[in-house]
């Protein structure tokens, strides 16, 4: 046995993580809220502790003695992570740059006093009275400012439209508050990179197809994406300086921007984390060949992340699943074409139609095409 390996959270996108750290040869120690979660029945040690007890979480962690601590796609269980991974004296991003990695007004306030180039923006509570919205330029996007998966967002066109999505964003935050913040032109793309000692390195970028104004649910996701070779660099460079103004040395990220017709530029958000919907934990490795999961594990207990390729590069697009009409394409496309499927996930039948945010998708599939196969 290598050792032992701490996980945060035990749903189907951390499951990836459990099972690749038993394949490495770890013992896996996996918390969470007991739910019947996939994780519950993989891990080697199961506790039903919640992912945002941090002190509980710790003591026991203080028996288990564990070699790394970690998670993936979890803005709330990096919280926990670095938290004891810290107190533990593990490998991890500081405590001190939690706030401004997992609350979005925090996060554009940082990267705004770094001079990475962000929009207009400020922080809307449900108090009329207090707000300053007359520096902004409409259309703006209005979302919680500490929570992610599409949750309460709204696109806004003018001031009349304004409380009534304020109202909602507060409903799903923690701290009831929300972000107005200028709306990015463009299509819409994520940057997957890892990071070891203050030093960043790319991995992929990925092409993100939405439902569009006014929630913004991603409906699929490809890489790798189309971005043009001439404006790659230049988005790494800038990509890179917003993730050391952030504070993030080691582990996994996942930056969020767009790009529009003329080739410019916008930084929408940053989590330092996996992206979630299997962006991480599936395409990377699919599209690239680099083990990114392994790499996780490995910078979580102190190494250098492996960059050695396991698998031939192809084209990887994940979809998700809304409605009786997309379980019958998936049910065809999995008839026609048995052999390009790489993963089917359970299936939330109850949700049907009634899709709000990301987590109450039905469920989705992993597909390899061809590399000139376009999403429809």
């Amino acid at each position: 046995m290598k050792g032992k390996i701490v996980i945060i959270g035990a749903n189907d996108f951390q499951n990836q993580l459990i099972l690749k750290a038993k394949s490495l040869g770890y013992e896996t120690h996996v918390f969470a809220w007991k739910d019947g979660a996939i994780g519950e029945k993989t891990a080697d040690y199961f506790y039903p502790i919640s992912i945002v007890e941090k002190e509980e979480i710790l003591k026991k962690c203080r028996e288990i003695n564990p070699d790394g601590i970690c998670s993936i796609a979890s803005d709330l269980a990096t919280i926990t992570v670095n938290y004891v991974a810290e107190k533990l004296g593990l490998p991890c991003n500081p405590t001190s740059i939690t706030l401004q990695c997992t609350n979005k007004y925090e996060m554009r306030k940082k990267m705004k006093e770094n001079d990475v180039k962000t929009p207009g923006f400020i922080k809307l509570s449900n108090d009329i009275s207090t707000w300053k919205i007359k520096d902004l330029v409409f259309p703006i996007i209005v979302k919680p400012t500490d929570r992610s998966g599409s949750r309460g967002i709204t696109k806004v066109f003018n001031k009349e439209d304004l409380d009534k999505a304020v109202h909602y964003a507060t409903k799903d935050s923690f701290e009831k508050m929300a972000i107005a913040e200028e709306y990015i032109e463009g299509d819409e793309y994520s940057c997957e990179c890892i990071s070891y000692k203050g030093k960043h390195y790319f991995l992929a970028f990925t092409k993100k197809y939405t439902t569009g104004s006014p929630n913004f649910i991603e409906t699929a996701h490809e890489e790798p994406s189309d971005i043009s070779e001439e404006i790659q660099n230049e988005i790494k460079e800038n990509i890179f300086k917003a993730l050391t103004a952030l504070g993030i040395e080691n582990g996994a990220s996942h930056t969020e921007f767009k790009v529009d017709k003329n080739g410019k530029f916008g930084i929408i958000e940053i989590g330092a984390r996996m992206g979630g919907d299997c962006i991480g934990s599936d395409l990377v490795q699919i599209s690239t060949g680099y083990d990114f999961i392994k790499m996780v594990i490995d910078v979580a207990v102190g190494n250098k992340p492996d960059f050695t390729k396991i698998t031939k590069p192809t084209k990887a697009v994940i979809k998700f699943i809304f409605t009786e009409k997309d379980l019958e394409e998936m049910k065809k496309f999995k008839q026609e074409h048995p052999d390009q499927i790489y993963r089917i996930s359970d299936m939330q039948l109850e949700n049907l139609g009634k899709t709000t945010d990301s987590s109450s998708r039905i469920g989705y599939y992993i597909y390899t095409p061809e590399k000139n196969n376009k999403l429809s």
